[in-house]
């Protein structure tokens, strides 16, 4: 227990020695953490723009999908400001930096994470909360201690699956230095599919996306348990709780992946 409490302490310095050093330069960084901010915005607004076109996406009331938009922002900038900079890994592999996260007795992966932190992208995720709560409230929910205690847990479930597909897609890597871009299209693209109802997609891109790689489950899925209503699509709704599940199985494999990556790295000898 003394092992681990030393070790999360040096975490910990390392952790807010970036914080410091990045918070040197404060208009810069304001700034920087003000226009993520209006981006992350602009994505949540493209919904109204829908709305205004047409009264309903998919099926669904503007509240509704609202809902899913809020609980996608909320899961995906949590877990970008957790794991997003794990692409970075890239350039520690091309310049043989990574060597040296090896050579010390702590996990690779957490220095990594703590070593790369942005504090740029902490407005987008209270952001993102502040936006998911606002939706809670102006949604026609039937609440019951279930859906409470699902609400509460569906954000950290969703940035669990997304931060699995940031370091399963930096994991690429390991083999593959410039995979950047077909990570970010499976962790951005994603983000760009969960803000909207499944049902809005068709054939075999929706069942592949919603059900195959699990898309459907950090939003989607969620808020029809929380509405209270049956999936549109026909599934039972005992898989639209499974949400919890779905971001265990994904930690597991991405975990189960990164060690594989990290067993088969190769030194660039530099």
């Amino acid at each position: 227990m003394a092992d681990i409490r030393d070790t999360a302490r040096v975490y910990g310095r390392v952790l807010r020695a970036q914080v410091r050093s990045q918070w040197q330069y404060r208009t810069s960084m304001v700034l920087e953490i003000l226009g993520s901010m209006v981006v992350n915005g602009l994505d949540i607004a493209t919904v109204f723009v829908l709305f205004s076109v047409t009264g309903a996406l998919g099926g669904f009331t503007g509240t509704e999908v609202l809902l899913m938009a809020a609980l996608s922002a909320a899961s995906f900038t949590v877990a970008d400001l957790v794991a997003g900079s794990a692409d970075k890994l890239r350039e520690y592999v091309r310049s043989g930096l990574f060597d040296s996260l090896l050579l010390r007795p702590l996990s690779a992966l957490l220095q990594l994470a703590v070593i790369t932190f942005a504090l740029r992208r902490i407005g987008r995720a209270v952001q993102g909360v502040v936006l998911y709560i606002v939706a809670l409230c102006v949604a026609d929910i039937p609440w019951t201690v279930e859906r409470a205690l699902f609400a509460a847990i569906v954000p950290i479930s969703g940035a669990v699956f997304f931060a699995s597909l940031f370091i399963g897609g930096a994991t690429v890597a390991f083999w593959w230095v410039e995979s950047g871009e077909v990570a970010n299209a499976f962790t951005y693209g994603g983000r760009d599919f969960t803000s909207y109802p499944s049902t809005m997609y068709g054939g075999w891109f929706r069942d592949l996306f919603t059900l195959g790689i699990g898309f459907g489950f950090v939003a989607y899925f969620p808020s029809l348990v929380l509405l209270g209503k049956p999936d549109p699509l026909g599934l039972p709704t005992a898989v639209a709780w499974g949400s919890p599940l779905v971001a265990v199985v994904a930690a597991c494999v991405a975990t189960a992946f990164w060690r594989f990556g990290v067993r088969h790295y190769r030194s660039t000898g530099s």
